[in-house]
């Protein structure tokens, strides 16, 4: 059982989602049929962190109190901190020094995906003499994160904000490792040109009072789940690794090829195609010569009449029955596609909850 408590960042507006995110939180958009913050719920759990405590903000917190209540059936004791306003991680993390206590934690934003997790990363933290460790990624933008700058000795010297000239490619992961001494930091910090209290700003005063900063590199793949092209990009990852599990009804001339798990109750009819990687929820109708492609992920409760489905997510309770083809889509709870001619052409949505479009 570890000693370190977690932090889960579940706020922000997520406006780069919309129209998703007018209906819930960012963080609670599916990939591969679980929620974003589910995978990060579960990284902590996995990581031996059971005592968790989650920030809100403004957009529909009462949907995940609803998803996870006191996380007693997931066999973790889950708090609630509600942010008024988006003031920044640090004000954040502020928030919960008394939940916090004196042990040390870990931050983890919700809307965040790790490959592999932070297991050996919690045991290295609570063995080592560190007053924080940050988690590093090498990226391609990195102008568009918090970035490192290193000594010639390879020390981690500073963290800038968004540089326009950056020092490095190592970009700031929403993963953050503490002792309680941050309280200390986060209390001096005046807020940024944005009105934010920011985290670098903290981790930054940690180091020029003499504190121990640690890093450590990413050595798989990291996501940040920002915009529908990088939940599209986790979701493929993440089915990527998936281990194939049939559950439901597989009638005799369907085709399964690759990958695919199939939930409960599950019906595939004969004729339909399927190529995984792929998953499908429970309860589910996936009727005769339809085609669902790899890199997809189909939720429960859902009825596809016809058409051709490829990389993309549609979520619970949604009826497609359209003689087309979608792709790179992110389909809503209680949508509703239909088409009412006969032409196919490709199709892309990003469509909110409870939307009918008619083709």
């Amino acid at each position: 059982m570890s000693l370190m408590k977690g932090i889960i960042l579940h706020g922000g507006h997520g406006t780069r989602l919309r129209p998703l995110t007018h209906t819930g939180p960012k963080q609670l958009i599916p990939v591969a049929n679980k929620p974003i913050s589910r995978y990060v719920l579960d990284d902590l759990k996995n990581s031996g962190i059971t005592d968790v405590t989650l920030v809100l903000g403004s957009t529909y917190p009462e949907k995940v109190k609803q998803y996870y209540g006191d996380g007693s059936n997931l066999n973790v004791k889950i708090k609630y901190q509600t942010q008024d306003a988006p003031r920044g991680i640090a004000h954040a993390i502020g928030l919960c020094e008394q939940q916090m206590g004196t042990s040390p934690f870990v931050v983890y934003l919700g809307d965040n995906l790790l490959k592999g997790g932070i297991n050996r990363l919690v045991e290295e933290f609570q063995t080592s003499n560190q007053d924080a460790m940050v988690l590093l990624c090498k990226v391609k933008e990195p102008q568009q994160f918090g970035v490192a700058k290193f000594n010639e000795d390879g020390k981690l010297t500073q963290l800038v904000e968004k540089p326009k000239d950056p020092p490095s490619n190592y970009a700031l992961t929403g993963i953050y490792f503490f002792k309680p001494i941050i309280f200390k930091m986060i209390k001096q910090l005046k807020p940024s040109w944005r009105g934010e209290l920011e985290i670098t700003d903290a981790i930054q005063k940690l180091l020029d009072d003499g504190y121990n900063l640690g890093h450590q590199i990413v050595e798989g793949w990291w996501k940040d789940t920002g915009t529908p092209e990088d939940i599209l990009e986790a979701n493929r990852l993440v089915l990527d690794e998936m281990k194939p599990k049939i559950e439901g009804k597989i009638e005799d001339d369907s085709s399964l090829q690759g990958r695919i798990t199939i939930g409960k109750n599950t019906t595939v009819r004969e004729k339909a195609l399927i190529r995984g990687p792929t998953i499908i929820g429970e309860n589910t109708t996936i009727e005769a010569n339809v085609y669902i492609g790899p890199y997809t992920s189909i939720g429960n409760n859902d009825i596809i009449k016809q058409g051709e489905i490829e990389n993309s997510i549609i979520m619970d309770h949604c009826t497609i029955n359209i003689k087309d083809r979608i792709t790179d889509s992110i389909i809503a709870p209680h949508s509703k596609i239909t088409s009412s001619k006969n032409t196919p052409h490709g199709k892309k949505f990003i469509i909110g909850e409870r939307t009918y479009i008619e083709l």
